[in-house]
C-alpha cells in the first residue's frame, strides 16, 4: 500500500511503498476514503523537517533537553546514534480521515467490515490508503452524511474541545482569534451555542468566510473595527471569552486577548502560539487562562487510547470518541459546514506535490482533502472491499532447528519488531557484520518497517509473521517488541525451528514463562538467548579476569539509578506491560549472577511507598549475596549504573561502563575512558550469530536465563508477600 512520509532531516516527502498494517485485536482496519491536510499543524511540522539542525534545535528545546540529558547517561556516541536514527527516518504524517471498515479485529463488536467510519489520531488515522485503527478513536458515521465531510472529524473534535474549555453560555460574546481551519470552526460551534462571534485575521478572505458561517463581525486585528464590534456587542465590557486559535511567533495574541477581554473572563488556547502573558494585564482583569488539550479527555492516555478501556460516562461525559461522534452528528443535521471551507481536493498519488504548494504558497487553501483511488463517491457511496482471509496457520509437527549452517551462505535473520532499541542498538551492529543477511522485518505498523528496510537493507518488510515462520530458510528470529508480547512470539518461533534472540524480559508471569518452557519441551528446540547484554560488555570482562577465581562468598551491590519516566511512556502501562522492574530488572540479575558465577536461590524485596524504588537481595549457593538499588528518584546528573564486588580481600568496581577498577595485592584501574559506553550489544551479537552459524551452545546456558526470569519475576512476589521467596529450579 502507499503512505505520504517525511524524513525529518532531510525535509524530504514521498508516498512510499509500505506493507499493509495488521488487524489487531481491539481496533478495525480502515481503508481510507478522504484524508484531511491540517494546513497548520501538519504544514508546520513540514517547515520545521525543513529547517537546519540549529534551527530544528531552536523550534523544539524539549527534545534538545532530552538529548542533553542522554548524553549524559549513555554517552555522546551512543545518544548520536539514537538521534540520527530518529531523524534519519521516515514519518508520518495526517491525523483526521473517513473511511471504509476493511477488516475488524478481535473484541470488536460496533462495527462491521463495509461501514464508514471516521478516524482519529496522529499514529492511526495518516495519510495512507490503509490504517488500524483502535475503538476509541473511530466512530460510525451517520447515514447521509458525505464522505469528504466526515473526514473533518478529528479537526473538528479539537475545535470542540476548545469551545466546551471556554464554557459558553447563551448570549455571551466570544473573541476567536486566528480564521484557519481550526478558528472557522470554532466560529461555527459557537454560534450553533447561541454565542455571538469576533473574529480575527490579517487574511481578509478568511474574515469575510467566517463572517459568512456565523461571526458577528470580523478584521485585522491592527483594525479599530474589531475593537469597536466588541465595544457594541458587549457595551463596552469586553468579550465573555478569548479562543486562541492562531500559529506563530507573534506575542500579538495574548495582548490582543488581555485587551479586549472582560474582567475575569476566559482566555482559551488552542493552537500552538507564543504565550508570554503580560502580568499586569491578565493581573489586573483576573483572567482565567485555560489550554485545550487535542481532542478532549482520553488523548494522551495508552489505556484509552490503545486498550480500549473508556471513561464512565458519569464522570466523563465527553471523551474524544463522544466529541468526534457529537461533532459527526452535528455535521449530519447541518449545525455545521464544513463545505465551504474546502479549498482543494487533491489525488493521493499527488501529495508530494500538494504539500510543496502549500509550502510555498502557490496553494492558498483552509482546508485540503485527499482523495483516494477507487474509494470517494461524491454522494456518499462507498464500495465494500473484500474480506481480508487470515493466512493459514503454520504447521510445526516434525520442524526441528537447523544444527549448522552450510559453508560459505550467510545467516538470515528476521526482526519482529523494529522500535527505538532495536534500531539503535541491534540493527547497526548487524547491518555491518559480514556473513549475515537480513531477511524480513514484521512489524505491526507499515512505516516502522518500511523505514527500518530502507536504513539497514532488509529484503523485504512485512505485518505477516505466519510467513516468516513459515519460511524455512531464516535461521533466526529476533524478538523485539514490547513487553508483553514476547513470550508468546518465543513460544511460536520455537515451535517453528527457529533459533531466537528475544530482548528482555523472556516472560512477564510465571505462566509465560511455563509456556515457553513446553513450547521447548515440545519442540526439542532450546535454541534461544535473552538480551542480558551487560555480561558481554568488553570493560566489565576485562575487570572481571582481573578480579580473578574465587574461593570464598562475595558481597555484590549494585545501584541502578534508573530515573523517572517521561509520560506517556509505555513502560508505565502496568497493567499489559508488567512492572518496570519486571522489563529490566533481568539485566542487574542476570549480570550479578555471571559475576558471582552461579544461579540465585532465593529473592527478598522491599520497596519505598508507591513500589518507586527497591531493594532487591538475591542469595546464592556457596553463600554470596548481590544487592541490587534499583531507584527512580535520583538525579539525573548522576551515573545510572554502578558496581561493587567484594571478595577474598578484593574489590572491583564498575562506574557505569565508562570506567573500572580493581584492587588486591595490586591494583588495577582502566587506562583510559572509552570512547562510549560499550554495554556489551556488540559481542553479545557476535556470540549468537556464531552460535547460529556453527549449531555451537547458545552464548548463555538456558537454564541460566530461566533462573534470571524467574527471579526477576519473584521480586514483586516477595513485595506482595514481604518474606523472601525461594526459588525452584525449573529444569
Amino acid at each position: 500500500m502507499k503512505q505520504v512520509v517525511q524524513n525529518y532531516k532531510s525535509g524530504e516527502l514521498a508516498v512510499l511503498d509500505v506493507p499493509v498494517p495488521g488487524c489487531k485485536p481491539g481496533g478495525v482496519l480502515v481503508r481510507s476514503a478522504f484524508s484531511l491536510i491540517s494546513t497548520g499543524t501538519e504544514l508546520m511540522k513540514v517547515s520545521e523537517a525543513g529547517m537546519s539542525m540549529l534551527g530544528k534545535a531552536r523550534s523544539r528545546p524539549d527534545q534538545v533537553a532530552k538529548v542533553m540529558q542522554s548524553v549524559a547517561t549513555n554517552g555522546v556516541p551512543a545518544t548520536y546514534r539514537k538521534v540520527m536514527g530518529k531523524l534519519d527516518s521516515y514519518t508520518p504524517l495526517g491525523y483526521s480521515l473517513c473511511g471504509v471498515v476493511e477488516q475488524v479485529g478481535a473484541g470488536i463488536d460496533d462495527v462491521k467490515v463495509g461501514d464508514l467510519v471516521a478516524c482519529a489520531g496522529n499514529e492511526h488515522a495518516l495519510h495512507a490508503e490503509l490504517n488500524w485503527v483502535p475503538k476509541n478513536l473511530y466512530a460510525p458515521v451517520p447515514d447521509g452524511l458525505a464522505p469528504r465531510h466526515a473526514a473533518f472529524g478529528t479537526v473538528g473534535s479539537i475545535a470542540m474541545q476548545g469551545v466546551r474549555q471556554g464554557e459558553p453560555q447563551l448570549g455571551e460574546v466570544a473573541l476567536v482569534i486566528g480564521l484557519g481551519l481550526i478558528g472557522q470552526l470554532v466560529v461555527q460551534l459557537l454560534a450553533a451555542s447561541g454565542v455571538r462571534v469576533v473574529g480575527v485575521d490579517p487574511d481578509p478572505v478568511r474574515c469575510e468566510l467566517a463572517e459568512r458561517l456565523g461571526a458577528a463581525a470580523c478584521g485585522d486585528p491592527e483594525s479599530a473595527a474589531v475593537e469597536a464590534a466588541v465595544a457594541e456587542l458587549t457595551g463596552g465590557h469586553g468579550v465573555d471569552q478569548v479562543y486562541l486559535a492562531a500559529g506563530g511567533g507573534s506575542n500579538q495574541p495574548v495582548e490582543l486577548a488581555a485587551r479586549l477581554c472582560r474582567d475575569r473572563g476566559r482566555v482559551v488556547d488552542i493552537g500552538k502560539c507564543r504565550l508570554d502573558l503580560p502580568w499586569n494585564a491578565y493581573y489586573e482583569k483576573e483572567l482565567d487562562v485555560r489550554f485545550s488539550r487535542s481532542y478532549g479527555p482520553g488523548r494522551y492516555d495508552p489505556e484509552y487510547e490503545l486498550e480500549g478501556r473508556d471513561y464512565p460516562i458519569g464522570y466523563v461525559r465527553w471523551t474524544e470518541r463522544r466529541n468526534l461522534a457529537c461533532f459527526l452528528d452535528l455535521l449530519a443535521r447541518g449545525r455545521v459546514d464544513v463545505e465551504p471551507l474546502i479549498s482543494h481536493v487533491a489525488a493521493f498519488d499527488d501529495a508530494v506535490e500538494t504539500y510543496q504548494r502549500l509550502k510555498d504558497g502557490d496553494l492558498k487553501a483552509v482546508a485540503v482533502l485527499f482523495r483516494y483511488p477507487e474509494q470517494a463517491v461524491e454522494k456518499g457511496e462507498i464500495e465494500a472491499p473484500a474480506v481480508a482471509v487470515p493466512a493459514a496457520a503454520v504447521s510445526t509437527k516434525g520442524m526441528k532447528p537447523s544444527p549448522a549452517r552450510a559453508a560459505h551462505t550467510p545467516v538470515r535473520l528476521a526482526f519482529v519488531g523494529a522500535g527505538n532499541y532495536a534500531t539503535s542498538m541491534l540493527l547497526p551492529h548487524l547491518a555491518q557484520r559480514e556473513g549475515v543477511e537480513l531477511s524480513t522485518v514484521v512489524t505491526t505498523t507499515s512505516l516502522s518497517g518500511a523505514n527500518a528496510q530502507r536504513k539497514f537493507g532488509f529484503a523485504e518488510a512485512t505485518t505477516d509473521l505466519d510467513a516468516v515462520l513459515g519460511d524455512k530458510s531464516i535461521d533466526a528470529v529476533f524478538v523485539v517488541t514490547r513487553h508483553s508480547s514476547h513470550a508468546e512470539l518465543t513460544r511460536q518461533a520455537l515451535l517453528a525451528g527457529k533459533t531466537v534472540f528475544v530482548e528482555k524480559p523472556l516472560a512477564l508471569t510465571e505462566d509465560e514463562l511455563a509456556g515457553v518452557l513446553a513450547a521447548v519441551e515440545e519442540s526439542g528446540n532450546d535454541r534461544i538467548q535473552v538480551g542480558f547484554n551487560r555480561r558481554f560488555a568488553p570493560l566489565l570482562q576485562e575487570a572481571r579476569t582481573r578480579f580473578g577465581a574465587r574461593t570464598g562468598p562475595a558481597n555484590l551491590r549494585y545501584l541502578v539509578n534508573a530515573g523517572r519516566l517521561t509520560h506517556g511512556s509505555w513502560y508505565l502501562q502496568q497493567g499489559t506491560e508488567g512492572s518496570r522492574f519486571a522489563g529490566e530488572g533481568g539485566h542487574f540479575i542476570d549480570t550479578a549472577s555471571w559475576l558471582l558465577d552461579a544461579d540465585p536461590v532465593s529473592v527478598y524485596a522491599t520497596a519505598t511507598p508507591g513500589n518507586e524504588d527497591l531493594q532487591v537481595v538475591l542469595r546464592y549457593p556457596d553463600g554470596s549475596t548481590a544487592t541490587i538499588s534499583y531507584v527512580t528518584t535520583g538525579p539525573s546528573g548522576f551515573p545510572k549504573e554502578t558496581l561493587d564486588l567484594v571478595a577474598d580481600g578484593r574489590a572491583l568496581r564498575l562506574d557505569d561502563f565508562v570506567r573500572a577498577s580493581v584492587y588486591g595485592r595490586k591494583k588495577w584501574v582502566s587506562s583510559r575512558l572509552p570512547k562510549a559506553r560499550d554495554k556489551g550489544q556488540n559481542a553479545e551479537l557476535a556470540a549468537f550469530i556464531k552460535a547460529v552459524r556453527t549449531g555451537g551452545p547458545m552464548p548463555v546456558p538456558l537454564e541460566s536465563l530461566v533462573a534470571t526470569t524467574a527471579a526477576t519475576l519473584a521480586v514483586q512476589a516477595g513485595l506482595a508477600g514481604g518474606v523472601p521467596v525461594t526459588l525452584v529450579r525449573s529444569r
